[in-house]
């Protein structure tokens, strides 16, 4: 299947030289979605993984069906202020701005093997900001999966050392 079919490119958004990749035309088509989700599986199988760790708020779309598909938990990732309890945070540059991102503080324990999971590798900010917080709680970050790699952005390059994965790279 090319799944780059269903994904829907809309120029100037958010702002003009901005070709942005739309997940949303993918998600709505459940026979695709889950294809995507099976095939994502597939490139993480030789992978031991305890947990899958997605940042907000389409790592949850992308990151929680991974986790149903292999067996294993979940863990979100929030913006500050978004999670109750006690929580570790750590702020980041955006492609378009900054800010902070924060995990429960008991979500995941000492030596768990993590594997983040989101939509979309662009320049790797919010990724690297979710290993920092993710290595604060002693996991052993496993491999960065993701539906859309933005190859031309490098995003890769700040996640080095780690193993990455990818369905789609534009």
């Amino acid at each position: 299947m090319n799944f780059k079919d269903y994904i829907r490119v809309i120029p100037d958004f958010p702002q003009p030289g901005i070709r942005f990749k739309d997940i949303t035309t993918l998600l709505k088509d459940g026979p695709a979605y889950r294809a995507a989700i099976e095939a994502m599986k597939e490139l993480i199988k030789d992978k031991e993984i305890d947990l899958i760790a997605g940042p907000e708020a389409r790592g949850f779309v992308i990151g929680a069906p991974l986790a149903i598909a292999l067996g294993v938990g979940f863990v979100p990732i929030r913006k500050s202020g978004k999670l109750p309890g006690q929580t570790v945070e750590a702020a980041y540059d955006l492609e378009y701005g900054k800010d902070r991102l924060a995990i429960h503080n008991d979500s995941i324990k000492p030596g768990q093997k993590i594997l983040i999971a989101d939509d979309l590798l662009a320049t790797g900010g919010t990724i690297a900001t979710s290993i920092d917080l993710i290595n604060q709680l002693g996991g052993e970050i496993v491999g960065a999966a993701f539906l859309i790699e933005l190859g031309y952005l490098s995003g890769r390059e700040k996640l080095s050392g780690i193993d990455v994965f990818s369905l789609m790279t534009y």
